[in-house]
């Protein structure tokens, strides 16, 4: 029997909802059954090239590494892990699979499983793994983080919050914990609480360059414009000498300029953005605003046709890039422009609204 579409998206809220309730009245019994300050004498897990290992070979600037699996202490389960240390998701899920057959109540097999899943962007499977796994033994601070990612995934900034405040609460000595707590507070406009989590980072991890331009993004969510410059010119400083860069402190504060009419300004920041990543729509779409405001409208055309390009399915990209033929005489273009932005927003729910920034942040 087939479902309707409206059908299936309840049974799936439902699903979703459920799994949520189910993972909270777990997890929160073992917290209170063994206490807040017990943390301490829980197992510590393990990070992937842990905070100690963070500085990328390519880049002189210190950088946090991502989450890894907790460590299993069964062998077989750890050779699993390392397949998918190393990228190898498909062999090392069917693996834990077939483990998690003959050993069906491994607490290890499915916060493994669950990891995976959460690499694989399958945040709901991953949920489900950790919830099972949760009911078999306590989890530790890094499969708690490991679920606030998932539901960062989801876009479910509330729980993302509660899962990586206890996260922090067990392991205070964490940077990348924090971290990934100011970007959740930042996107819940909690914005003093981001800078405050920020500046603590930086404490515990100096000169981590994507610490200081989040700290940029939570200083201009607060409206302090200039201590925002400030810390995207010194994440832009930090690495001056890298040879591979991240353009996001020049994305961001190309924005920023932007934003406070200064478009000169944003050109210079925004063209080095485009540079060190020209597969970035936001940094193209960024640019060719900053040229139109500029009135170079061939610039500002390529800049707007690059970002369309590299994001067909967003309407807006569609309507600048119209706007700009217009504006250029152009008008059947302009027209064939104005029609695929109409279609798109027919087609299309709002999510498809905002010009991607693939970026390190999430």
């Amino acid at each position: 029997m087939s479902l309707s579409p409206s059908t299936g998206s309840i049974l799936a809220a439902s699903v979703i909802s459920r799994t949520k309730l189910i993972w909270f009245f777990v997890v929160y019994t073992f917290f209170i059954l063994s206490g807040s300050t017990a943390a301490s004498s829980e197992p510590q897990s393990v990070i992937s090239q842990a905070l100690a290992q963070g500085v990328n070979s390519d880049q002189q600037h210190s950088e946090q590494s991502e989450f890894g699996a907790s460590n299993p202490l069964d062998p077989v389960l750890a050779g699993y892990q390392s397949q998918a240390e190393r990228g190898d998701y498909e062999h090392a899920g069917k693996n834990t699979l077939t483990y998690l057959s003959a050993h069906p109540d491994s607490a290890e097999a499915h916060f493994l499983l669950g990891y995976i899943s959460y690499r694989e962007n399958r945040p709901d499977d991953s949920l489900a793994q950790y919830t099972l796994g949760a009911k078999l033994r306590k989890p530790e601070a890094n499969d708690l983080a490991v679920v606030a990612m998932d539901y960062i995934l989801l876009k479910d900034y509330f729980d993302a919050d509660k899962w990586l405040s206890v996260a922090t609460a067990w392991q205070p000595e964490n940077a990348l914990y924090w971290y990934y707590l100011g970007r959740t507070k930042y996107s819940e406009n909690s914005f003093q609480a981001a800078v405050d989590i920020f500046n603590k980072c930086l404490v515990m991890h100096p000169r981590d360059v994507r610490t200081e331009y989040n700290l940029g993004l939570a200083y201009s969510g607060l409206g302090r414009d200039n201590d925002a410059i400030a810390a995207y010119e010194k994440a832009i400083e930090w690495q001056h000498e890298d040879i591979r860069k991240d353009p996001q402190p020049y994305l961001d504060l190309g924005i920023l300029m932007l934003a406070k009419d200064h478009p000169d300004k944003a050109v210079g920041y925004l063209q080095q953005a485009v540079e060190f990543d020209s597969l970035n729509p936001k940094a193209h779409e960024q640019l060719g605003r900053s040229y139109e405001e500029l009135h170079d409208f061939a610039e500002a055309e390529s800049e707007f046709a690059k970002a369309e390009s590299l994001a067909p399915n967003v309407p807006a990209l569609h309507f600048e890039l119209g706007r700009i033929y217009k504006k250029e005489g152009q008008m059947a273009k302009a027209t064939e422009e104005f029609a695929a932005y109409a279609d798109l927003n027919a087609a299309h729910s709002t999510d498809a609204a905002e010009t991607p920034n693939p970026d390190h942040r999430q």
